[in-house]
């Protein structure tokens, strides 16, 4: 993460363009990293000046490698074709995306309000189908995603052989191993590709679903908080939060079968497994652990978007360092469950207290909006899991595998430094050492890699060390489009607040989830960090992840600096009934370790107390 904060001489009234900021000292040609079509090029300049674009830091918010830009790259391409050429969403087509000095930045790509209206009916056809057949549909979703995983998981890179095998010239294959080598890594990226398209066939028409019932009851209730809104559909089972969840049993099932001291006071890592298989009924424990781990370890710490996010499946301390977490809380008596009855009652109480202020019409208008907003809600969290944690971790260990055999054959220097290729780079780097194994040569990769690597590698850190602007060019007088406010967070008032920079005081945000706390802050500006949080503490962040849910039992409230009502962070805040303020814009570079705040997260402030 960039740890040097911007700095600003005052107030502006617009952001700079990609064309005129210059990039820091020692990375002054980071544009030869990352592919041509990503980057903002000078013949473009009028085109791409007229537009706002915002930094997507809440899906990435660190520097990426070359090759990492395939996130940001299928993400947007993906979003865009179902929007598009799919369902002809009427208001939106797609979004574009950018890298620029490092980071992502998208701007959406509205339809002329002249072409929306002629895309109503087919948009209502199209969608109205999914809606209609969403659970049959769905379950086939599942089936296809299962499959391409399947077949990701298929996909290996070995060493090559020294002479293809004599049975081969017996049945007259024709084919040596560089075939299945280099057709290989075309379709791990045909696969990656494929589950990227898998990953929007739904999203879109989930949160369609909620924006539909989010508008009406703007019309309906007039001052309702979207908090409001947002709590109607609350207190589902989903998914995504069955890893988290099958820590919980494992520890119920380490304290029922007095496991609570190898459980607690090894590791956590292999010596715990180690110290639980000698311990008596040990046996049963890691029979359960063997359960859960597939499919649900398939979890990352990250967010699956960049190649060294720790999966739970190949870091066995991440989830026993959870499982470590709730023993001690069990023994203390105290609930690791979500309260999902609690989250149930106040969800109806709040739907019926505005449904009584309906006439009969309307009434039955809303509770349909309402049912089939709560009815496809639940895939808005959910793909998380399938695409972005188990598609993408299998997706990101054959990269690394595929790296680590080039790496052995002099290609580079680290393990996993193919990430500092782009994707076509590592085609031609494959080809070279393809080509010199079949003419009994050197390849000449050893000797053109690794300054080039090293070179970008430095690049890296260099960028990494600054924080991104959160804008490019001159904003909107006023923010509406209601999917960036919903899930980034950018309203025109967050807008305004960094174009003024930091400044003294308390902070304001988007009331996320419920509830009010106070207690010292702790900074976590990556996963690799969220081992330093404390009981009581208040985590404050750039951004957070679906899987730091198991840390939420030891703090009292989210903060973070993007995201809006429909984030991610926001969802999971609020079905672990944790107190959340997200959007604040600046929180994580404003606020300080051990500082006392209290979060508001029913007003959306946060108050600093020293």
């Amino acid at each position: 993460m960039a740890t040097q904060p911007r700095t600003t001489a005052g107030p502006r009234e617009t952001f700079p363009s990609p064309y005129e900021q210059q990039p820091p000292a020692g990375a002054e040609d980071w544009q030869s990293l990352y592919p041509y079509h990503v980057l903002f090029q000078p013949k473009r300049r009028v085109a791409d000046e007229a537009k706002f674009w915002f930094c997507d830091s809440q899906h990435w918010p660190a520097v990426l490698k070359p090759f990492e830009t395939i996130g940001p790259e299928l993400a947007a391409k993906c979003l865009g074709q179902y929007n598009t050429r799919h369902f002809l969403v009427p208001p939106a087509s797609g979004i574009e995306s950018r890298v620029h000095l490092g980071y992502v930045y998208l701007s959406p790509v509205a339809v002329p309000p002249e072409e929306a209206a002629a895309r109503v009916p087919e948009f209502l056809r199209r969608a109205g189908y999914y809606f209609e057949h969403w659970d049959a549909l769905l379950d086939n979703w599942k089936r296809k995603v299962r499959t391409t995983i399947q077949e990701l998981e298929a996909i290996q890179f070995t060493e090559l052989p020294p002479a293809q095998p004599y049975e081969e010239i017996e049945r007259g294959v024709g084919l040596d191993a560089t075939d299945a080598l280099l057709g290989g890594y075309d379709r791990l990226l045909a696969l990656c590709h494929r589950a990227w398209q898998y990953h929007f066939e739904f999203l879109n028409l989930g949160y369609a679903a909620y924006l539909d019932l989010f508008t009406a009851c703007r019309q309906w209730f007039p001052g309702i908080p979207d908090q409001g809104i947002a709590s109607m559909t609350q207190g589902v089972d989903m998914e995504l939060f069955r890893p988290d969840d099958e820590l919980k049993q494992l520890a119920k099932l380490g304290v029922a079968l007095g496991l609570e001291q190898p459980l607690t006071t090894t590791g956590p890592g292999p010596d715990t497994l180690a110290a639980v298989a000698r311990a008596p009924r040990g046996h049963e424990w890691l029979a359960a652990w063997e359960t859960a781990r597939d499919p649900w370890f398939n979890f990352t710490s990250g967010n699956g978007f960049y190649s060294d996010d720790r999966y739970w499946r190949d870091d066995p301390s991440l989830p026993l360092g959870y499982v470590r977490d709730y023993v001690r809380r069990l023994r203390r008596g105290e609930n690791v469950d979500r309260r999902v009855a609690e989250l149930v009652s106040e969800r109806d109480r709040i739907t019926d207290e505005y449904a009584a202020l309906l006439a009969p019409g309307q009434r039955a208008d809303f509770e349909a909006k309402l049912r089939l907003a709560r009815h496809v809600y639940p895939y808005v969290e959910n793909h998380n899991f399938y695409i972005e944690h188990w598609t993408m971790g299998v997706f990101w260990r054959k990269i690394r595998q595929l790296s680590a055999l080039l790496h052995r054959a002099g290609f580079w220097p680290g393990e996993t430094d193919m990430l500092y290729l782009t994707r076509d780079e590592v085609r031609g780097a494959l080809f070279d050492f393809a080509a010199a194994w079949a003419e009994g040569c050197a390849p000449v990769g050893p000797d053109y890699w690794p300054p080039v690597v090293e070179r970008r590698r430095r690049i890296v850190q260099v960028l990494a060390a600054q924080r991104p602007e959160p804008a490019l060019n001159r904003p909107p007088e006023t923010v509406t489009e209601p999917f960036s406010i919903m899930l980034w967070g950018i309203t025109s008032e967050r807008v305004r607040s960094w174009l003024v920079g930091p400044a003294a005081g308390d902070l304001t945000g988007m009331a996320a989830s419920p509830g009010l706390a106070v207690g010292p802050a702790r900074i976590v500006h990556s996963p690799a960090e969220l081992d330093l949080v404390q009981d009581g503490e208040i985590l404050v962040a750039p951004v957070t992840a679906p899987s730091w849910a198991p840390v939420f039992g030891r703090i009292r409230a989210t903060v973070t600096d993007i995201g809006g009502v429909m984030s991610h962070a926001a969802i999971v805040c609020r079905e672990y009934s944790l107190p959340a303020v997200t959007g604040t814009g600046t929180a994580s570079t404003r606020i300080r370790t051990g500082q006392r705040v209290r979060v508001d997260g029913t007003a959306g402030t946060v108050t600093l107390l020293d």
